[in-house]
């Protein structure tokens, strides 16, 4: 299936689910927030979470500073 994470188009195994997202990535599982379509996913559901075909994903990084 095809996906875009980050504004970046990118092909996930059918049935991929947001943790599947982060490794094909290669984001980190700490230090990061993930929306799908505009709807923020909850950490404990990163393995949970179903994809679907022509998802809109965002991984956000935290950083520090001021």
């Amino acid at each position: 299936m095809q996906v875009w994470i980050n504004g970046e188009q990118r092909e996930l195994a059918d049935g991929a689910r947001v943790r599947d997202a982060l490794v094909a990535l290669g984001a980190p599982q700490n230090g990061v927030a993930v929306a799908v379509d505009g709807e923020v996913v909850p950490r404990a559901e990163w393995p949970s979470a179903a994809l679907a075909d022509g998802a809109r994903i965002e991984v956000l990084t935290a950083v520090q500073g001021g």
